[in-house]
């Protein structure tokens, strides 16, 4: 084949492999051009390739904004996730691809809206029948609120349309309302409000567009129109009984209360039922009672005044209309008549209670004991005295106390110099605790107070306290505390109306500034004696306790005496002895060390190998003592001219090549402080020739056996000579050192 037809057929080989790759390469997007999203909803955008394995990607928006998003790449697929969707991503995004040399891109628009929820109804106020009341209608977080159209609607009429068409300045979520005042009237009861909004974007597909709330209208009547009714009469004789009912108009129906209004014109609650009967009437029981229809909107009364009559005679109670009694007391109700000669009589409760006590009648007396009095008794009681057809009742109101005994001071611990203590002023079995108020003071400063002001929904007897925390000092001691309870119950006469108890502050002091003194000295001689005395510095004084602290670290208790005192020490005495000062706040501890001391025993001096050695040998010189701590070994040779000593190491003192002139008396000093001991040996040191050949038997028979006596003479006298210049020397005869 031709080169240039090759040529030619590898080019369209080529363009044709390009293009069947560029046919193959494909790049789409989900969703395909465009999406609507929720403010506050996550939105994903996918692309996705085909015709190339690994594509590259990459996104953008159209203006180069910040994409705001995560990108996921997996593959063929490229995933943008914006996590929530806002405003920041209301762009064209555009998604590139790239393979090989091939690039694709699409894009996708991306819409945002809010409209996430119903509409809110509210009223300014309950509805009323004739009075106005506000609407208002609020859709929350919308955008774009310029599409925004709202509707209210009562039942089906329309009470306001309202469009929002005024241009939008910035991006942002709007609170959107519509408010309309309309006047109730009976014929909306049981109608609705209906808010309606509707978002009118056309061009972005989303549901829902419109929204609505409904509200169902409560339409409330003020009650009117009050009417009360009296069987028998308004005019009453003392005894009698009288029934007052009481109506009243309104949405909801009113509820019925019936008040006695007092002489300062206050009302005093009575019923709160419809009908009102009051019976055994007295004649201050007379006066103007209150009928009032209350429901939520409002409330309507009514008057009516009540006459009770005398009779004739007369009736006392004693000890008044009021007594006032400590619970646990026993108390005495007396009920007297004048102006009836054969009365008859009867207690009662004006509730209609129990009397929970024991009734005796004498003549034109009558008694009611209640022993002991309690809750069940405070109640106004009622004598009731019949003569003839006639009927006077007194009544006697029974107000009830309890206040039994002083405050109870109590604390959580001794009072220590510096830490803090808490006090407790208890005021036990009070009644009633409301009225109760505790002070507590140090010295003449008050340090706490307490009014116990809650409502009592119960009767019981209460204990109540006051807690304080302080930090005592040492200027406290002999300090008062006070614990003042008063019972501010102004209306009742009773004594006492105040309590209080004292306790005096005795402030502790731990033990500290242990010392200990030792005598005549810590450092001690076998066998002597020895005073160890303790003192510490506390408030209260604080007991001393000796111990011995053992190798283990524990302590041995020796002795509850200030002094410790031991005699003939000996040595296993030693060791530490721990003195502890103790009292309520705390320990305190000192430690000394007591050592008993030996004087030198035991003392060996040797020489090694020998005390007699040869001229040229080594000996060691060694002396030892017993097991004394503490002892100085000192190592001399005796001389006429002076002691020399001598550098010894551990007791031992070595001589390399021992000459004549090392032969002597050497000595051992072992000492402490409380004595020493002395020991010493002799070193014989042998020169070098046997000195007895010289002067052998043999030799001298010999000399003296030939004629030459005086060569004989002079030989001897030669080697007795040399002899004495070897210095074979001997102090076996020495006198040697006394210990």
């Amino acid at each position: 084949m031709p080169r240039k037809m090759f040529v030619i057929f590898g080019a369209s080989n080529i363009l044709c492999m390009v293009f069947t790759i560029s046919q193959a390469f494909k790049i789409e997007t989900f969703p395909e051009n465009k999406i609507v999203a929720q403010i506050g909803d996550v939105v994903s955008l996918t692309c996705r390739t085909t015709g190339c394995e690994p594509p590259s990607f990459s996104w953008r928006t159209h203006l180069d904004s910040p994409l705001n998003g995560q990108v996921r790449n997996e593959g063929s697929n490229s995933t943008l996730t914006m996590d929530p969707v806002g405003f920041r991503n209301e762009y064209s995004y555009l998604c590139t691809a790239i393979c090989g040399s091939e690039k694709r891109e699409k894009g996708i628009q991306v819409e945002i809206y809010s409209f996430p929820k119903d509409p809110e109804i509210r009223l300014s106020g309950p509805l009323e029948v004739g009075k106005p009341v506000t609407v208002t209608c609020l859709v929350p977080d919308v955008y774009p609120f310029d599409r925004l159209e709202m509707n209210l609607l009562k039942g089906n009429h329309l009470l306001q349309n309202k469009d929002f068409v005024e241009p939008m300045e910035r991006k942002s979520l709007e609170t959107k309302s519509l408010e309309v005042t309309f006047t109730p009237t009976n014929e909306d009861i049981g109608k609705a409000l209906v808010c309606q909004a509707k978002l009118h974007i056309d061009e972005i597909d989303f549901k829902p567009k419109e929204r609505e709330t409904t509200k169902k209208l409560q339409v409330y009547i003020s009650p009117k129109n009050t009417v009360i009714s009296v069987n028998p009469s308004t005019r009453l004789q003392e005894g009698g009984s009288v029934t007052m009912t009481c109506s009243s108009e309104g949405l909801p129906a009113p509820q019925i209360f019936w008040n006695k209004k007092l002489d300062n014109g206050n009302l005093q609650l009575l019923s709160g039922n419809s009908t009102l009967t009051l019976i055994a009437m007295r004649t201050e029981d007379s006066g103007i009672y209150v009928c009032e229809g209350v429901n939520q909107v409002g409330k309507n009364g009514k008057e009516v005044e009540l006459i009770v009559q005398e009779k004739p005679f007369t009736v006392e109670i004693s000890p008044g209309p009021q007594i006032v009694a400590q619970i646990g007391d026993s108390v005495v109700l007396t009920c007297g008549v004048t102006g009836c000669e054969s009365p008859s009589f009867t207690w009662r409760t004006q509730v209609d209670s129990p009397l929970s006590g024991k009734v005796k009648t004498e003549g034109s007396k009558s008694t009611l004991t209640l022993s002991p009095v309690g809750f069940e008794n405070e109640h106004s009681y009622l004598c009731t005295v019949t003569c003839g057809r006639k009927k006077v009742e007194k009544g006697i109101k029974v107000d009830l106390y309890s206040f039994p005994r002083d405050p109870e001071i109590e604390m959580s611990g001794l009072p220590v110099n510096g830490n803090p203590v808490t006090v407790s002023c208890r005021v036990p079995n009070v009644y009633p605790s409301d009225r109760l108020e505790i002070e507590l003071l140090k010295g003449e400063s008050i340090i706490g107070n307490k009014n116990f002001l809650e409502n009592i929904d119960k009767k019981y007897l209460e204990t109540e306290s006051l807690d304080m925390t302080f930090i005592p000092t040492t200027e406290d001691t002999g300090t008062v505390l006070v614990c003042l309870a008063k019972l501010h119950i102004d209306e009742m006469e009773f004594e006492p109306k105040q309590r209080q108890s004292t306790q005096t502050l005795y402030v502790n002091v731990a033990p500290r500034d242990t010392t200990i003194l030792v005598s005549p000295s810590s450092i001690l001689e076998e066998g002597s004696s020895v005073n160890m005395t303790c003192s510490s510095n506390g408030l209260p004084a604080p007991k001393i306790l000796w111990s011995r602290q053992l190798n283990n670290g524990h302590l041995q208790p020796l002795s509850e005496n200030s002094t410790l005192t031991l005699t003939s020490t000996k040595m296993e005495d030693s060791g530490v002895y721990v003195c502890e000062g103790i009292n309520q706040a705390g320990i305190d501890r000192k430690e000394v060390e007591l050592i008993i001391q030996v004087a030198p025993k035991d003392i060996q001096l040797t020489a090694f190998p020998s005390e007699s050695v040869k001229e040229g040998d080594t000996v060691i010189i060694s002396c030892t003592c017993g097991n004394v701590p503490k002892t100085w070994i000192i190592l001399k040779k005796k001389a006429e001219t002076g002691d020399t000593v001598l550098q010894s190491r551990d007791g031992a003192y070595t001589i390399h090549k021992v000459q004549l002139e090392d032969a002597g008396v050497y000595e051992c000093e072992s000492k402490n402080e409380v004595g020493l001991q002395l020991r010493s040996l002799t070193l014989d040191v042998k020169g070098r020739g046997n000195y007895q050949d010289y002067f052998s038997p043999e030799l001298l028979v010999l000399y003296c056996s030939s004629s030459l006596i005086i060569p004989a003479i002079g030989m001897i006298i030669y080697f007795a000579r040399r002899a004495n210049m070897k210095g074979s020397y001997s102090l076996v005869e020495a006198q040697k050192s006394k210990v």
